[in-house]
């Protein structure tokens, strides 16, 4: 059964008392169920007066940077940071340049510099430059990189920084104990989220530190390398109550990687068995229905649809999952779908189990505590 916690907080302690015993836990969790929350509610436990505990990479972290474009001149773009912030606690002294170039150069192919003075960055990258038969590089100075790479530039300092805490050496970041981090990975193509997952998951296994991590992730694939690479590790799916009240936190157990789409298709079934379908319903069954078809190697989500032999269904099946899957369908203001459209849903979710057919006893609840 499925642990059920009343609030944020209560889930965060329950991570604690789980690292107490635990070096890793993994989380898989669908955008806006509250991971970002969650990580903010697990640091604010660990906070004493002017004491921390907690080393964490989210949103909030990538929000301590911002640019700099020299809207006047167009010359002078750099990358802000926010010195206030403990997060940079050690940059004056610690040559943060050399520690970060060695994470970054296995992603992109930029330089940069660090102004810890002027709390910025400046970047550059050498180019090529064919001139009659000779090819000429020429380095190019403050270059604005794309919205990729500079998520990839913060998580190389956030890793930098992670080392530091790792050996205990640095007093700017003695205090860490635990490291939250969640969700890396939003802005990177599926290669480079198995190179990341692979990455972190080596540098966190190294031998001699003390630190224990939660990692939480709405990328499937991102969490399945992870998963695999730390072997014996506690992985939870995390669930939030359809009315926002609660959540649910389901261990996934044995040595396989966690089949986020498994979980998916009993929670559309469940819902469809219930009628308690809501709009977002049909967000889930699209992801259901593309990962199906890239599975069996298919074109098209679409193909994954029973289709009559006139093809009438599985052209006015896929216009509706097309149209339904891309409102701006909220989990924290749930619309539940009128008569009409959960008719489509349950015979779209039924002909979709015949044609690709699942273990039954997936769809067998699990019996409820009295």
């Amino acid at each position: 059964m499925p642990e059920f916690f009343a609030n944020l907080d209560t889930l965060a302690a329950r991570l604690r008392q789980e690292l107490s015993t635990k070096k890793y836990v993994l989380l898989y969790a669908y955008n806006g169920t509250g991971k970002t929350r969650l990580s903010m509610a697990f640091k604010d436990q660990g906070k004493q007066g002017d004491t921390r505990d907690t080393l964490y990479f989210n949103a909030f972290t990538e929000d301590l940077f911002y640019w700099d474009n020299d809207l006047e001149g167009d010359t002078e773009r750099r990358l802000m940071f926010n010195r206030q912030s403990r997060f940079f606690s050690g940059i004056d002294e610690l040559e943060m340049d050399n520690r970060i170039r060695p994470l970054l150069q296995r992603y992109v192919d930029f330089d940069f510099l660090i102004d810890a003075e002027s709390g910025c960055v400046r970047f550059s990258r050498t180019v090529e430059k064919i001139e009659g038969e000779e090819v000429r590089r020429k380095t190019v100075d403050n270059i604005k990189v794309s919205r990729g790479e500079e998520n990839i530039f913060i998580w190389c300092f956030f890793l930098a920084i992670v080392e530091l805490a790792m050996d205990k050496e640095v007093e700017a970041y003695r205090w860490v104990k635990f490291v939250y981090i969640d969700d890396p990975i939003s802005s990177l193509d599926e290669h480079n989220a198995i190179t990341v997952a692979n990455h972190l998951a080596q540098l966190l296994k190294k031998p001699g530190h003390d630190l224990k991590t939660v990692i939480s992730s709405h990328h499937t694939l991102f969490f399945n390398v992870l998963h695999n690479e730390f072997g014996n590790v506690r992985s939870y799916f995390l669930m939030r109550e359809k009315d926002g009240d609660g959540y649910h936190l389901k261990e996934q157990k044995g040595d396989t990687p966690f089949f986020q789409h498994v979980e998916i298709l009993r929670e559309l079934n469940r819902a469809a068995s219930t009628g308690d379908l809501y709009t977002y319903h049909f967000n889930m069954l699209r992801t259901l229905l593309e990962k199906a078809a890239s599975f069996h190697g298919l074109k098209k989500f679409g193909d994954c649809i029973q289709q009559s032999p006139d093809d009438a269904d599985g052209i006015l099946h896929t216009r509706l999952i097309n149209i339904l899957s891309h409102g701006n369908y909220s989990l924290f203001e749930p619309r539940e779908m009128i008569d009409e459209n959960k008719q489509y849903f349950r015979k779209i979710l039924e002909d979709f189990k015949n044609k690709f057919p699942f273990n039954p006893e997936l769809f067998v609840e699990e019996p409820t505590e009295a």
